[in-house]
């Protein structure tokens, strides 16, 4: 699977898990919820997981924690805020940096609507590469669809 198809089975997971719990829980509640759902999706899930930070050579085990990171290629942060802020996003594309991983899920189960509290945050992701993956299915939905029959176009004349 790609970043993008994992995004899509996380987004899909996420839509599913907000339309039945709804807003307001604490972050931790949404976190192993979502683990649960991407993992019956047979996706590998870790939670939590500790990322070192390296300065000056010297490694740091305290640098940060990632709250999801599935298939050891899309990190998920997730917030249950009234509202996303942009250093929210920035902290998650420094995530990326440090841990050379190219596309990564802000997740805000605290908005009304799911799909306004969901950013992509990308990392030298090629831009084509959503495209190519939606030229890829377009192509595979258009092989697989098959077209009835025309109709007979039959003239009336007027008498």
């Amino acid at each position: 699977m790609t970043e993008n198809d994992i995004a899509a089975e996380i987004v899909d997971a996420s839509y599913k898990i907000h339309t039945s719990l709804g807003p307001g829980l604490l972050e931790t509640v949404y976190e192993v919820v979502l683990q649960k759902e991407l993992r019956e999706r047979g996706l590998v899930v870790n939670r939590q997981v500790a990322v070192p930070i390296v300065w000056n050579g010297t490694s740091f085990h305290e640098g940060f924690r990632a709250d999801l990171i599935v298939a050891d290629l899309v990190i998920v942060e997730l917030k249950s805020v009234e509202q996303l802020a942009p250093v929210h996003a920035r902290q998650l594309l420094t995530y990326l940096r440090l841990t050379n991983k190219r596309l990564g899920l802000l997740i805000n189960f605290g908005e009304a609507l799911i799909k306004t509290g969901i950013k992509r945050v990308a990392n030298n992701l090629p831009e084509d590469s959503r495209q190519e993956d939606s030229r890829q299915a377009a192509k595979t939905q258009r092989s697989t669809i098959v077209k009835p029959p025309r109709s007979p176009t039959v003239h009336r004349t007027s008498k």
